[in-house]
């Protein structure tokens, strides 16, 4: 499982003009699935990014978590995360899990956020989607459950 983690001011997806997902200050989450993902993977991503401290505190630091501070979730399946570019020019996609292996792990991924008492916003999963958003920092993280 990856998952780019965005510190935002705020971000929306839209779908055809509409938009789906809208949050003020928060995280953009662009998060990807494996063949072999578990709900291990999903728990341990999911209070990564709660518990993440990557928010200022009040002398400027960042000491501060999503749960600290009340931030919201934007959370957008990105299949193409797992790109593998290192062969040719157009990468494959041979890692990522199968639409029908993802949309319930990404599903389950956004309950466990949701459980925390987190506003989470989405996309629609395997849509073609339009995403706006205006970094805060910028702070971008990438997390890896292959490297656990």
């Amino acid at each position: 499982m990856r998952a780019v983690v965005q510190r935002v001011r705020y971000a929306r997806v839209r779908v055809g003009g509409a938009t789906l997902g809208e949050i003020g200050q928060g995280v953009l989450v662009l998060v990807g699935f494996t063949h072999n993902d578990t709900e291990p993977d999903l728990t341990y991503m999911a209070d990564k990014i709660l518990n993440l401290r990557i928010f200022e505190d009040a002398e400027g630091k960042m000491n501060e978590s999503l749960l600290d501070i009340g931030a919201s979730v934007l959370s957008v399946s990105q299949f193409t995360l797992y790109g593998d570019a290192r062969k040719g020019r157009r990468p494959n996609f041979m890692e990522a899990a199968r639409p029908e292996v993802a949309e319930p792990l990404y599903d389950r991924f956004n309950t466990l956020l949701r459980d925390s008492g987190m506003r989470v916003q989405t996309g629609r999963f395997g849509a073609m989607m339009e995403v706006e958003l205006a970094n805060d920092g910028p702070v971008t993280i990438w997390l890896d459950t292959d490297y656990l």
